[in-house]
């Protein structure tokens, strides 16, 4: 890596990121990382990469990129304790829900920002991020936040901001509806007679192992649907109730709307 980064916060998203940078082969001594009271196990995996830590930014210097990764209640109090953090050449990146580019702007001044949703995934390293990028962003910046996304999945990216409540209904928020859709799984597999054990099995490893085909697959999910629905199986019987009116689609166009709709008064 060519370039340096200061990561503010190591909690859940932060060390993911910083977990997969690590294991993309970015260099430890090219990543500064802020956080007054990190975990026991954070503290091993900064030691061992040869890490630089601080408790503040007093003397940190300005990176060429500064990732925001604290929670979204805790930004208004954290950014204005970033000032001199901000270089002439430093992009500031937002993973946190509800911030954005203007909130930047307001604490930090005119600088280079970029708000990115990412996804729980990432802690698995295979996240779904998508970024937006205010004007002043230049494309080599740009290049190093997609290096840096891309070490915990993968990331596209918006021109327009309010695009990013969409994203965040349908991705940010979308991993909690599969793990859902598991839990009505294992939970009607109960009541269809299986023992409570195996029926959380099946769910678990069904859901997972239908994203990884999905993932891999070159075919959209409405023909994968359709290969396995034979005509008259216990697949079409199944999708007769969730394709119904009022059905699992319609459900989930307003789950998406809900979510969307709180990303907006968030912001």
């Amino acid at each position: 890596m060519n370039f340096s980064v200061v990561l503010v916060g190591a909690g859940n998203m932060g060390g993911a990121m910083l977990r997969g940078w690590i294991s993309n082969g970015l260099a430890g001594d090219a990543i500064t990382v802020i956080d007054p009271s990190p975990s026991e196990g954070m503290k091993n995996i900064l030691l061992k990469s040869k890490i630089w830590h601080s408790e503040t930014a007093k003397g940190v210097g300005a990176p060429d990129v500064l990732v925001v990764a604290v929670k979204p209640q805790m930004m208004e109090s954290v950014l204005p304790t970033l000032t001199e953090l901000v270089g002439e050449n430093t992009v500031v990146v937002s993973v946190a829900a509800g911030t954005t580019l203007e909130t930047l702007a307001r604490h930090l001044g005119d600088v280079s920002a970029i708000r990115v949703m990412p996804n729980t995934p990432s802690l698995v390293l295979r996240g779904m991020s998508v970024g937006c990028a205010n004007k002043k962003t230049s494309v080599e910046q740009i290049e190093h936040v997609t290096i840096l996304m891309r070490a915990i999945g993968r990331i596209e990216w918006v021109d327009d901001e309010k695009l990013i409540d969409a994203v965040t209904a349908v991705s940010g928020s979308g991993p909690a509806y599969a793990f859902y859709l598991a839990e009505c799984m294992a939970e009607a597999g109960v009541k269809a007679g299986l023992p409570e054990g195996l029926a959380m099995i099946l769910a678990k490893e069904t859901v997972s192992g239908a994203g990884e085909l999905l993932s891999q697959s070159a075919d959209e999910p409405a023909v994968l649907r359709k290969n396995v629905t034979s005509p008259n199986g216990t697949t079409a019987a199944a999708l007769e109730i969730l394709m119904a009116e009022g059905g699992m689609s319609e459900q989930i166009e307003k789950a998406v709307m809900a979510a969307k709709k709180r990303s907006e008064e968030l912001s």
